[in-house]
């Protein structure tokens, strides 16, 4: 009831403003031209001819309703007066404009002729009028907050960057809001004709050259990035810039805000690591992506995964068949389940939880559901983990995906996706190293298939009872296979389970130490859609046996990610949070690569996206080692990483590589 009550008392306040200016403009508009009337008599009343003073009292009244008409269509009265600015101008001169052609036009042609200064003076005079009496309201507020409003000490002082239009709706938005504590001291524009001017009694300072001098002579406590329309190489320069004051850091999301005049301070966002990678995402046209999906039955394995889960919401919003969700960790598999049934609650959802190693349950999903396209992303995936455990890693990644893709296979799947790694690349770690056993499984069925010869793609069996996993025959049709096999290779995801991001996250809120491997360590960056989206692509336009790569831009020190990271969170790296250097963990290497040199690239339609050519191998022997492999991991074997190392020749323990290759960083990183 109260609100009502508020409501209707503003709505009534502003109907007497909106009445008020009515009677007002009636006065204006009319007196106006009378007065013009009276200086071309040099303001002798008696000497102007009665014939004139008739004629503009019979006109009146006509002219007045016109005034009305004109200054309610053009929203004279429907403006908040108290934020006037340009678009208010605007409509101001406008109706003006209108309303003075229609006066000489009509006192002449329905009355008489008057003099010209009579036109002239009279619609300068009108304007003049009209225009004062709505922005002298918002100049009386500007005043009077002032001088009600003591001064406050503890304003925080912003520097803005952008002096286009974004940056003064922004400096605008700070200066009217009382609900804003902020106070803009300068301006940041790489412009050189914007320099030594000022916007709302603002100075525009300089160019990003000037960032660091302008936040210590101003005291700058907050800056506030407004240029949308810059790229993301353009932000990062500037962000890697900024982030060395000690400034806390905000900017305005993209051109949406821009087009829809949504320029705000509230739609400013604080700046992310995200924003710090030096490149536009990933913009992939997924149209043909969800026209395969749709009508399809998909089958996600390790769909409670950071990759898997965002499969699944992908997948889900373009209306598959059905959509099967297997994964061996119950948790989240079940939160990634009661998040799509609320968003989708007519999506076929199935959740199945079990493991990709055991034959006989992954053949019966297969069997049962018969799942048209496959996205294979159940795999470990932690280095030093994998370490401590390699026959885990074989078991789970390497054999896992054998019995999924045979699965797959016999049971007529259209596309098989393998989620992988740049680790596969040169493996330096046992994690790594299994990835690339994935990726050979791929080559490998894929090959056989193109021959014609999918039969001589063995089974493996690991449990008693598993080699009935087949028992209704399907292990047996092999004919007409027509399965498309393709590998997905990328690297590094922000924000995924166990990535660098979220622990460096929680080391800073617990108040450090921030732990760093090594300074010169670097990665290749990329976000969880742009990973979906390389994803989503490889299944649509696989071939089969491709090994699909991300262009994943400029390389990111470790190092300068964390300090980053605090710097992003208010605080300074080594004074308020410390940084240590832990070294090298067990298979971990300085570097990371995309792609194997002997593989070569190949285009797609996508600049971002590449295609690997295979390295050949033998995979006659490759099928024959690959169960000796299994039987080894089952055993435990202590001698594991030989066996491996001599099925993927390119493994070769980190340890020997950190030692024996010569990595100049400083070539490497200078452009970082």
């Amino acid at each position: 009831m109260k609100t009502e009550g508020k409501k209707r008392m503003k709505l009534e306040h502003w109907q007497k403003i909106s009445l008020g200016l009515a009677i007002y403009d009636i006065f204006v508009v009319n007196l106006s031209y009378a007065f013009a009337l009276w200086l071309r008599f040099d303001l002798r009343y008696s000497s102007i001819p009665p014939i004139f003073i008739n004629t503009w009292l019979r006109f009146v009244p006509i002219y007045t309703v016109v005034c009305l008409a004109v200054f309610w269509y053009m929203k004279l009265y429907q403006s908040i007066w108290r934020f006037a600015s340009y678009t208010e101008l605007y409509r101001i001169i406008k109706a003006t404009v209108i309303t003075v052609i229609f006066h000489a036009v009509a006192i002449t042609l329905m009355f008489q002729k008057f003099p010209i200064s009579y036109y002239i003076i009279g619609a300068l005079l009108q304007f003049f009028a009209v225009l004062g009496i709505r922005f002298s309201y918002r100049f009386y507020l500007l005043l009077r907050s002032r001088a009600v409003t003591p001064a406050k000490t503890d304003k925080k002082k912003v520097m803005v960057i952008g002096a286009g239009s974004s940056g003064q709706m922004i400096i605008r938005d700070i200066q009217s809001a009382k609900e804003i504590e902020d106070e803009v001291v300068c301006i940041i524009d790489d412009n050189p004709n914007k320099w030594n001017r000022y916007i709302d009694g603002v100075p525009v300072v300089g160019g990003r050259d000037e960032i660091m001098a302008a936040a210590e002579k101003y005291a700058v406590d907050k800056i506030y990035i407004a240029i949308p329309s810059a790229t993301a190489e353009q932000k990062r320069e500037i962000l890697n810039i900024c982030n060395a004051t000690k400034c806390e850091l905000k900017q305005l999301p993209g051109m949406y805000q821009l087009v829809t005049g949504q320029i705000t301070v509230s739609s400013l966002k604080k700046v992310s690591v995200e924003d710090l990678l030096g490149r536009d995402p990933i913009r992939a046209d997924l149209t043909e992506v969800f026209d395969f999906i749709n009508g399809k039955r998909v089958m996600v394995t390790g769909g409670g995964g950071s990759i898997g889960s965002e499969l699944c919401r992908q997948i889900a919003s373009h209306h598959p068949e059905m959509l099967i969700i297997f994964d061996i960790y119950e948790n989240n598999a079940y939160s990634i389940q009661l998040e799509l049934k609320e968003k989708y609650p007519n999506l076929n959802l199935v959740t199945l939880i079990g493991s990709v190693r055991d034959s006989r349950k992954i053949f019966s999903v297969f069997h049962k559901y018969k799942p048209q396209i496959v996205y294979h992303a159940a795999a470990h995936k932690h280095v030093p983990l994998m370490e401590d455990s390699p026959c885990e890693a074989i078991k789970n990644n390497a054999i896992g995906t054998y019995k999924t893709a045979y699965a797959a296979m016999v049971n007529q799947c259209e596309r098989f996706v393998l989620i992988s790694t740049d680790k596969a690349v040169n493996p330096t770690n046992i994690m790594g190293a299994s990835k690339r056993l994935c990726e050979m499984v791929i080559q490998s069925f894929d090959a056989k298939i193109k021959a014609g010869k999918a039969n001589e793609i063995p089974q493996l069996f690991t449990h008693v009872g598993e080699e009935n996993a087949d028992k209704d025959g399907t292990g047996a049709i092999f004919r007409n296979v027509k399965t498309e096999f393709v590998a997905v290779r990328f690297g590094n995801v922000l924000g995924s389970n166990g990535s660098v991001i979220p622990i460096f996250r929680k080391q800073i809120e617990k108040g450090g130490p921030v732990t760093v491997t090594h300074p010169d360590i670097i990665r290749y960056f990329m976000t969880i859609p742009e990973a979906v989206s390389l994803v989503l692509l490889a299944g649509t336009y696989a071939k089969g046996g491709e090994i699909f790569v991300l262009d994943m831009g400029s390389p990111v020190k470790i190092d300068t990610l964390a300090r980053n990271l605090i710097r992003l969170s208010g605080l300074k790296p080594d004074v308020d949070i410390k940084i240590e250097y832990t070294g090298l963990r067990p298979g971990e290497k300085l570097y990371e690569e995309k792609l194997m040199a002997e593989e070569g690239l190949r285009k797609t339609d996508n600049d971002l996206i590449h295609i690997g050519c295979p390295i050949p191998f033998d995979t006659d022997e490759f099928l024959a080692e690959i169960e000796d492999l299994m039987l080894a991991a089952y055993r435990n074997d202590p001698d594991i990483r030989r066996r491996v190392a001599k099925i993927v020749k390119t493994y070769h323990p980190a340890e020997e590589i950190n030692k024996t290759f010569a990595i100049n960083i400083d070539e490497i990183t200078k452009n970082l």
